[in-house]
C-alpha cells in the first residue's frame, strides 16, 4: 500500500452523534449491546461445539455465523465507544486500513455464509433423503472455506484500491469507523475507479448471494405447500424461520448501504444504518436463533446443567 504517497498519517473520527447530552447514554447503550453480542455469540459457539445433538450442518454454519458476528462487531465497537468519551478520536492511517480490511472480510463472509445456510435449508427440506450425503462434513468444510476465501478476496481488492489513493487535504472522517463511503470522500485523487470497484464488487457479492437465497426459499416455499399436514408445514417452516429473519434484516441494511451508486450516499443516514448492521444485527442473531429454536434452547439448558453439576462436584471434592 502506498502510504508514502499520502500526507495524511492519521484520521479523526467524528463519531456517531455530536450531541453532548446523549454521549453517556449512548456509550452505555452500545457497551451493553456489544457485551451482550459477545456473550450471546460465544454462548452459541460453545453450545454448538460441546452438545453432540447439535453437530449437524445447520449448527456448523450457525457457529461460523457467530464467529463473523463477533468479528465485525469487535472491529467496530471499541472505536465507536471511544468516540463517546474522548474529545477527539484518532486512528492511524495503518489502523484505518486494518480496520476496513477486517471489517470487509467479516461482512462479506457473513453475506456469503447466509447464502450457504439458505442452500442448507433448501437441501434439508427439498431433498431430505440426500441431505447428509450432499451436506457431508467434507462438503460443509469446503463451503465454509470458499466463503472465507470470498471474504478475503473482496477485502484485499477493495482495501488495495482505496488506500492506494492520495489523502492530502482533510483527514476528518464523518463516521465512527473507517468505512468505504466516508473514506472515499476524503481522497484528493480521482476516486472513479475506486468507487466503481466498490460498487461492482458489492453488487456482485450482494446480488449473487441474494439470488441464491431467493431461489432457495422459492423452492422451499413450493416444497412446504406440497406437505399435506398443517403440522408438517409448520415444522418445515420453523426450521427456516430464524435464518429468514436474519436474512431479511441483514440484507435490507446491506443493500441500502452498499449496493447503490456512491453519489446517493448521505452520511448521517448511513451512520444509523451502519450501527444497525455492524452492532445491532450481531446482537440480535443469538436472540433470533435461541428464542425461535427449541434445539438450541434445550442445548443451552443441558450445557448449564452440566456446568452446574461439574461446579458442585468440584466444590464437594475440594472439601
Amino acid at each position: 500500500m502506498k502510504q508514502n504517497e499520502s500526507t495524511v498519517t492519521e484520521f479523526i473520527l467524528l463519531g456517531f452523534m455530536d450531541n453532548p447530552d446523549l454521549q453517556v447514554p449512548l456509550f452505555v447503550l452500545f457497551l451493553v449491546i456489544y457485551v451482550a453480542t459477545l456473550v450471546g455469540n460465544l454462548g452459541i459457539i460453545i453450545v454448538t461445539s460441546v452438545d453432540a445433538r447439535l453437530h449437524t450442518p445447520m449448527y456448523f454454519f450457525l457457529r461460523n455465523l457467530s464467529i463473523m458476528d463477533i468479528g465485525y462487531s469487535t472491529v467496530v465497537a471499541p472505536k465507536l465507544l471511544t468516540t463517546f468519551l474522548a474529545e477527539k478520536t484518532t486512528i492511524s492511517f495503518k489502523g484505518c486500513t486494518v480496520q476496513l480490511f477486517f471489517f470487509a472480510i467479516f461482512i462479506t463472509t457473513e453475506v456469503c455464509l447466509l447464502a450457504v445456510m439458505a442452500y442448507d435449508r433448501f437441501t434439508a427440506i427439498c431433498k431430505p433423503l440426500l441431505y447428509f450425503t450432499v451436506m457431508s462434513r467434507k462438503h460443509c468444510t469446503i463451503l465454509v472455506v470458499v466463503v472465507y476465501a470470498c471474504g478475503f478476496t473482496n477485502s484485499i481488492l477493495q482495501t488495495s484500491f482505496i488506500f492506494t489513493l492520495s489523502f492530502c487535504s482533510s483527514n476528518i472522517i464523518n463516521h465512527f469507523f473507517c468505512d468505504v463511503p466516508p473514506i472515499l470522500k476524503l481522497s484528493c485523487s480521482d476516486t472513479h475507479v475506486a468507487h466503481t470497484v466498490h460498487f461492482v464488487l458489492s453488487t456482485i457479492f450482494g446480488l449473487t448471494t441474494f439470488l441464491i437465497i431467493l431461489v432457495s426459499y422459492i423452492a422451499i416455499l413450493f416444497a412446504i405447500l406440497r406437505i399435506s399436514s398443517a403440522q408438517g408445514r409448520y415444522k418445515a417452516f420453523s426450521t427456516c424461520a430464524s435464518h429468514l429473519t436474519t436474512v431479511t434484516i441483514f440484507f435490507g441494511a446491506i443493500f441500502f448501504m452498499y449496493v447503490r451508486p456512491g453519489s446517493t450516499f448521505s452520511i448521517d443516514q448511513d451512520k444509523i444504518v451502519s450501527v444497525f448492521y455492524s452492532l445491532v444485527i450481531s446482537f440480535l442473531n443469538p436472540l433470533i436463533y435461541t428464542l425461535r429454536n427449541k434445539d438450541v434452547k434445550d442445548a443451552f439448558g443441558r450445557t448449564v446443567e452440566k456446568a452446574t453439576f461439574f461446579q458442585v462436584r468440584m466444590t464437594f471434592s475440594s472439601q
